[in-house]
């Protein structure tokens, strides 16, 4: 919703006598200069007089006093009774004083409140913090960079066990410090993250990882003691030394966060493939004429889906993750690949997710980009018929010749298609004529 939409909808609540305020990241990113993706507004309307003042409304959290009028969500001042599951509050209490409403929310940064009025008149952030009400002292957090839990940090994160995540993640998106008591609250408390559903943690992690310092974010899940709970397959890459002829930046964590800073804006698979691309390192180091990790692929890409299943990603997603895991070693050979090997690679699902993790790994390690100058490069002079041409010849044709179904029907499709790739064969006949020379005429069963 555009912020012209809430002006107007706080408009019409103050026109009707309620009172009605901007609220939450939108007033912070407001302040930080940044636009909001969305825009909140809290008053003291209850929902069903909301109902009626707005036709359109949805009822999107009755029982906490919720509703969506295009796009923009409007929450009645609240207090919280107590919180048993971790999650949410036994039941509220509708307000009508706004600092009520802020008391129970989650971090300083995330409880200034704006006269939405304010917004049509006033040109920097600057001049809009002059016309922030903040009970709380989250402008003086915002302008000192900190992350700090609203009153007692243990009892904001013993009622929503997920703000654990959420402060790292806030601190890692704006690199702003957390507060050392809030800190505190998280070492103490960060086992009951388990407590919390796959599908929630899913959400911040992905969060962390794409919303920007990736790699701080993952730096204060590791002091917090969060990343042992949530990811202890990443966690074990602390400490794993590799040869130093390919990787002079240090041990496989090194390694994984250095790649994680150079994230910039990415999908999420790609995201997850750089942090889980090396998963299998740890349990399939020796030592033999050098460091070695043989097999850590292989390893890698169950350990990746065990991760990404426990966490309820969709299976596309997980599909894609793997893949990059599973393919991410094949950029070393290349110069060498036969032309048809290297177009089934260059065909990959979104291959150029295959390029930037292949160009983070080698800047992150070694810093020689000649095979990924290499594959970029074929990849962008390849049209996508070249890479995926129609079938010279299909299966029908092979059954129409009298080869019947069976264990090297297979491989006599790619034989074909690789001879295509290569164009070593021009037209169904000649690809027939290949198979044929390879395994044998059909052996046609007689009565």
């Amino acid at each position: 919703m555009s912020r012209t939409g809430a002006i107007e909808i706080a408009t019409e609540l103050r026109s009707r006598g309620f009172q009605a305020w901007l609220v939450g990241g939108c007033v912070r990113d407001l302040v930080l200069g940044r636009e909001p993706k969305d825009y909140d507004i809290a008053t003291e309307a209850r929902p069903e007089q909301l109902l009626r003042l707005f036709p359109k409304a949805q009822l999107v959290g009755a029982q906490f006093g919720v509703v969506l009028v295009d796009g923009v969500e409007i929450a009645t001042f609240r207090s919280d009774h107590a919180y048993a599951d971790g999650r949410h509050p036994e039941g509220v209490t509708f307000e009508t004083d706004p600092k009520q409403d802020v008391l129970r929310r989650d971090f300083t940064i995330n409880a200034l409140l704006l006269d939405p009025s304010a917004l049509s008149s006033l040109s920097s952030s600057s001049a809009l913090s002059s016309q922030i009400v903040d009970y709380v002292g989250g402008l003086s957090d915002l302008r000192g960079g900190i992350i700090r839990a609203i009153g007692d940090p243990e009892q904001r994160f013993e009622e929503d066990h997920l703000r654990m995540l959420r402060a790292v993640r806030f601190a890692a998106r704006f690199g702003f410090a957390i507060d050392p008591a809030t800190m505190a609250a998280i070492k103490k408390l960060h086992s009951h993250i388990l407590r919390v559903s796959p599908e929630r943690i899913r959400d911040e992690l992905v969060r962390i990882l794409t919303e920007g310092g990736a790699r701080r974010g993952f730096e204060l899940l590791d002091a917090s003691g969060l990343l042992l709970d949530i990811l202890p397959e990443v966690a074990a890459m602390k400490g794993v030394e590799q040869p130093p002829e390919f990787h002079p930046e240090g041990d496989v964590w090194t390694h994984t966060l250095i790649m994680l800073e150079g994230l910039q804006s990415p999908p999420p698979a790609l995201a997850l493939g750089v942090l889980l691309h090396d998963v299998g390192k740890p349990g399939t180091f020796r030592v033999a004429d050098r460091i070695r990790f043989d097999g850590h692929v292989e390893l890698g890409e169950r350990i990746a889906r065990d991760i990404l299943n426990r966490l309820r990603f969709s299976n596309a997603e997980i599909d894609q993750v793997i893949a990059l895991i599973a393919n991410h070693m094949r950029f070393s050979h290349v110069h060498q690949m036969r032309e048809s090997t290297l177009k089934r690679m260059l065909r990959l699902n979104r291959f150029k997710e295959h390029l930037e993790l292949h160009r983070l790994d080698c800047t992150s390690s070694h810093g020689h980009l000649e095979n990924y100058e290499f594959a970029k490069t074929k990849f962008e002079q390849s049209a996508p018929e070249e890479l995926r041409p129609p079938r010279l010849v299909t299966g029908d044709d092979l059954i129409a010749a009298g080869y019947p179904p069976g264990p090297d029907f297979s491989r006599m499709l790619e034989l074909a298609e690789d001879a295509q790739l290569e164009a070593r064969i021009r037209n169904r006949e000649e690809g027939l004529e290949l198979v044929r020379s390879t395994f044998g005429p059909p052996h046609r069963t007689t009565r």
